[in-house]
């Protein structure tokens, strides 16, 4: 998988479900950034404070952190 297609991911997730809560287009949209962002922000703390312990850690970071740039792009 890509980061650009798990950004995709993760913001479809939400924005479907904010969208079915009766939520205008453009509000949902900018709301499931925001979910998103939160999301992969968490992946991103638990694993720094693992980096140092597993080179492959390293590797989810960096996965992550090009996940936060696609979605910010959405």
């Amino acid at each position: 998988m890509t980061a650009h297609s798990k950004a995709v991911d993760l913001f479809n997730e939400y924005y479907s479900y904010l969208k079915s809560n009766l939520m205008y287009d453009e509000e949902a949209r900018e709301d499931a950034k925001v979910c998103a962002l939160i999301a992969v922000n968490e992946i991103l703390d638990l694993n720094l404070g693992l980096s140092n312990c597993d080179e492959n850690n390293w590797d989810i970071d960096k996965f992550y952190l090009e996940v936060k740039q696609e979605i910010e792009k959405l």
